[in-house]
């Protein structure tokens, strides 16, 4: 050993080692395990570009794919009385729901927002996955009825993007109320002849299902969404049978009836500005997002038919 050995050779590798590469630069599938490139991933809308798994996708970078040029409004959330009950188990609720509002940049697990889609104007209000479960509290059914009269007041369709594990059980009965009074906004909703359209994303369950999320005029899901009410396993512990394969799934749900279609995200923007248009009694939209050209009758092609010469 000599001061090459202790000094100049590490010094030499320091200088020259390779940089780390950064953790949040790849993600991995979870369904075929591949890893994809966060930019790749991005811009396939967080869908896997080897097997087509639909993954967890924000409210904001929904809302950027599916209003025209990524712009859109909030719509303001009238905010409830925050931990009602006092409630805590291994940490206060109080302390859940700063960290999840840390983690995720939002008030709560709903973002409300308006906006045109194919120079259409809508409401939509997505769910946040990654906020506590997209659990349904107290803020949530306040979005929703903002959301409603929002939608009312502009005259214009309401779209809603379910993503929840059900009620939020910090918040006890309060958190189950949410269901009658998000009923009670879709109504106000018919009441005004207005569609609301529901999208089922991955996952969908619990009393989100039993309530706002499977009242839309039209039910459209994302391939493979798992969207039912109890789990599975409660469902064969309690039944004592084998449930089908594909059970609570999207494709299951759509063969026996349960909703409309199942569209995959890429294609989504397409179809919901087709159902809005057509619901709301206006002409399709037009390709590219061209005018639309100035319809030219019968007498117009005579007169310049007789103006050449």
């Amino acid at each position: 050993m000599n001061w090459i050995t202790n000094y100049v050779r590490p010094t030499i590798n320091s200088l020259f080692s390779r940089r780390e590469v950064p953790e949040n630069l790849w993600t991995k599938c979870d369904e075929c395990g591949t890893m994809l490139f966060h930019r790749e991933l991005s811009d396939n809308l967080n869908v896997c570009t080897n097997c087509n798994h639909h993954m967890q996708i924000s409210p904001r970078a929904r809302f950027a794919a599916l209003f025209d040029g990524g712009i859109f409004t909030e719509v303001k959330v009238p905010e409830p009385i925050v931990d009602p009950l006092q409630f805590r188990d291994q940490k206060k609720y109080t302390d859940r729901l700063k960290a999840s509002q840390k983690a995720t940049g939002e008030k709560d697990a709903m973002l409300v927002a308006r906006g045109e889609i194919g120079r259409t104007p809508i409401v939509a209000c997505a769910q946040d996955f990654s906020f506590m479960g997209g659990s349904m509290s107290m803020y949530v059914g306040n979005a929703i009825i903002a959301a409603a009269e929002a939608a009312i007041a502009a005259k214009c369709p309401m779209i809603l993007f379910s993503a929840a594990g059900g009620a939020r059980m910090q918040e006890g009965i309060l958190g189950l109320m949410q269901m009658p009074r998000s009923t009670i906004a879709v109504q106000m909703l018919r009441e005004a002849g207005l569609p609301y359209i529901v999208v089922l994303t991955h996952p969908t369950t619990g009393g989100v299902t039993a309530s706002y999320a499977m009242l839309g005029d039209v039910q459209i899901a994302e391939p493979n969404a798992l969207i039912g009410f109890a789990g599975a396993r409660v469902i064969e512990q309690t039944i004592r049978e084998k449930l089908p394969e594909g059970f609570q799934r999207a494709e299951y749900l759509l063969d026996h009836g349960m909703i409309d279609r199942v569209t995959p995200r890429g294609k989504l923007r397409d179809e919901l500005i087709s159902v809005v248009r057509m619901l709301m009694g206006l002409d399709m939209a037009v390709l590219a997002d061209l005018p639309a050209p100035t319809p030219v009758t019968a007498t117009d092609s005579a007169a310049k038919g007789a103006a050449k010469p």
